[in-house]
């Protein structure tokens, strides 16, 4: 038997940075995000011989281990072992041998929650090969809880919640790791005219997006009051976007993404650079309303809102830029799981 999930991607549409700690703490958080048809997957194949057998089939990376309940945080597919490892001490698994494959439909530190996806997908697979009792928020929660503190890597909350949930939605964020997953009920016209003028546009650079988080949560600690009141602005912007998508008020989201590009680069520095900075007004040049950066900044994803029939001339002056137009549709599942032959 093989164990399977998949997770989708997301882009966040409007909030992004107020679901990090200690700001959502504090203050509270508010994001809308949605789910595009881009994909963590993973697989678990049970083994006959002894050891385990991990392996991302998009980096090229394969690490193997003889059976053990711990595997080594060492740098290497830490993702993936650090599920393997929380599960093992929760649950205290049987002696199991397994090989675990994952593939990533989008670059790390591209912008779209590619880490945490993944983390959601596996945890997936071994609730499918483990049957655990773990609904959604346990599962999002479950992700966070992993990445955030078994393996302390730095982020913010709504991509294992996006992960997990799927669909659109505006997530509220608070103190002691309480979300709140509001799913909205967009007219499909809506967001079939929606996804014609959203372009997705990679950059063809990757960033550190922890080094950018961090500083963001310094600014919280240390009272830096413009990045904090850039971030009451974001949240105030995840509203202003649920507002006119809910209505069809669409001819308004590039206004308020440019409004939202403008606070996000007070919240941190490397959040923009020369280049984005370029390519932002070049596409507004040719049409474009407005757009954003995807995830923490500094690279990555970008998306741009292209009313009407723009897009195309939007696309011609982004692809002189040597990045590469990404095709997508939104999507309403979120994590799904299965076992097959």
């Amino acid at each position: 038997m093989i164990y399977r999930s998949k997770a989708p991607l997301r882009l966040g549409l409007a909030g992004g940075g107020t679901d990090v700690s200690p700001y959502s703490d504090e203050f509270g958080g508010a994001i809308l995000n949605a789910t595009i048809s881009l994909y963590a997957t993973a697989s678990i194949e049970p083994l006959a011989e002894n050891g385990i057998i991990i392996e991302a089939l998009d980096r090229k990376e394969e690490e193997h281990y003889e059976w053990a309940k711990q595997l080594p945080i060492n740098g290497t597919l830490d993702l993936a072992k650090g599920v393997y490892n929380r599960i093992q001490k929760d649950y205290n698994l049987p002696t199991t041998n397994f090989r675990l494959s994952t593939f990533v439909d989008a670059p790390a530190g591209s912008g779209l929650g590619t880490s945490s996806t993944l983390v959601v997908a596996i945890i997936g697979a071994f609730v499918e090969m483990l049957k655990l009792p773990l609904g959604d928020y346990d599962i999002a929660h479950y992700a966070y809880d992993i990445e955030r503190n078994d393996l302390g890597l730095a982020g913010g909350k709504q991509d294992q919640y996006a992960a997990t949930f799927g669909g659109v939605n505006f997530m509220e964020f608070y103190d002691n790791d309480k979300v709140i997953v509001n799913p909205l009920r967009i007219r499909q016209e809506y967001l079939n005219e929606l996804e014609h003028n959203l372009v997705l546009y990679y950059t063809s650079t990757s960033r550190e997006s922890a080094t950018i988080i961090k500083e963001q949560q310094k600014n919280v600690f240390q009272k830096n009051e413009k990045s904090i009141e850039a971030m009451h602005q974001l949240k105030e912007q995840s509203k202003m976007m649920k507002e006119v998508m809910l209505k069809g008020r669409l001819n308004g989201i590039g206004e308020i993404l440019d409004y939202g590009f403008e606070q996000k680069r007070k919240m941190a520095t490397n959040i923009s650079n020369s280049l984005i900075e370029e390519m932002y007004v070049a596409a507004k040049n040719a049409g474009a309303t407005g757009g954003k950066i995807s995830g923490a900044g500094g690279g990555g994803f970008m998306t741009f809102y292209c009313p009407k029939n723009t897009r195309y001339k939007v696309i011609e002056v982004l692809n002189s830029f040597g990045g590469e137009i990404k095709p997508y549709h939104f999507t309403e599942q979120g994590l799904t799981t299965w076992t097959t032959l």
